[in-house]
């Protein structure tokens, strides 16, 4: 089968098309035959070597972190009614750039007959962290809320879930395109914070915020982080614009705010799959709808990390290791 591998950490170029043999389910796993691989941030960080000690990985590898398609085979004692279905699943932080992948059949979330398996890879981490973060920080009707690196694929989820827990919505995101998106998606407020009036557009707009859910990290996130009013709440789970951006505790504990990490949605694997299923869910339901901006063939992985990492890409960046026809 062919997968995607990287013999050497580098830049996108290091992802290169391979032949392996197919896998062979051991027992307890399961054989997805994968239509569509999901793609996200970190994985362009552990290909450039950037996964340290927390996401460590031994070269050569293949970069994947899951996706969605069909059941071909399952292992001893895994049910057999498993097989033909369409199912998604994560494999891990490696190992999902592939046209067949073996879970563990205990990780299989079968797909509503009402989603497309595209939408159900681009809910497959983004949907659950998503999700998780509007727990965490309970956003409620008449809250203002700014969504940093809005226009990726967790951002227009986020801006959505948002919307319809009755928030009033800032969108901040770079470029045309991606403005575009997020105020079609019902962001009050749009700002380009690539601009550097960008703050003083969100204070002039709000008085202020009730919510950060911040996506993008370095300087964006810390001076998001000054907007927050007195009693507010601020996530700070996203880094490529330059690691996360840690609340100064002090300041935090001074004015109320209560102030979380990545950590707060990392999820045990019970909990993560009942929100992927309350994730496909809401887009079985149209209460939300994943955008995905651009889908590559399995060996174009190059191009879609390039996209990723040359910020072109507008909401989720998808490979297609089975078909470019998507059902």
């Amino acid at each position: 089968m062919r997968v995607i591998e990287v013999a050497r950490f580098g830049g996108p170029e290091v992802l290169v098309p391979k032949e392996i043999p197919d896998p062979v389910p051991g027992p307890g796993e399961a054989i997805v035959d994968v239509v569509v691989a999901d793609t996200l941030w970190l994985e362009t960080m552990i290909r450039a070597g950037g996964g340290g000690a927390v996401f460590p990985v031994e070269l050569p590898y293949v970069p994947g972190v899951g996706g969605a398609g069909t059941v071909s085979a399952v292992g001893g004692g895994a049910d057999p009614q498993w097989i033909g279905r369409r199912v998604v699943a994560r494999t891990g932080h490696t190992g999902g750039y592939a046209a067949k992948v073996a879970v563990p059949a205990a990780d299989l979330v079968a797909v509503p007959d009402a989603v497309d398996l595209r939408d159900a890879a681009a809910v497959l981490h983004d949907g659950v962290t998503a999700l998780a973060l509007v727990d965490v920080v309970k956003i409620v009707a008449g809250d203002r809320v700014l969504v940093t690196a809005a226009g990726g694929g967790m951002g227009t989820l986020l801006v959505q879930l948002a919307r319809g827990n009755g928030a009033t919505v800032v969108g901040a995101a770079r470029g045309t395109a991606k403005l575009d998106r997020v105020r079609a998606l019902g962001a009050d407020v749009v700002v380009d914070y690539s601009e550097p009036d960008w703050v003083d557009k969100v204070w002039e707009a709000t008085g202020g915020l009730d919510v950060v859910l911040d996506g993008a990290g370095g300087d964006y996130g810390r001076a998001a982080f000054d907007l927050v009013v007195e009693g507010g709440r601020f996530s700070a789970h996203g880094t490529p614009a330059g690691g996360f951006a840690v609340a100064d505790a002090e300041v935090a504990r001074a004015r109320g705010i209560t102030a979380t990490g990545i950590e707060a949605v990392q999820l045990r694997p019970e909990r993560f799959r009942a929100h992927l299923g309350r994730a496909l869910a809401e887009v079985a339901a149209g209460r939300i709808k994943p955008v995905v901006g651009q889908e590559f063939p399995l060996e174009r992985a190059v191009d879609a990390h390039r996209a990723i990492e040359d910020r072109t890409a507008v909401g989720k960046t998808l490979l297609a290791p089975g078909s470019l026809t998507v059902a």
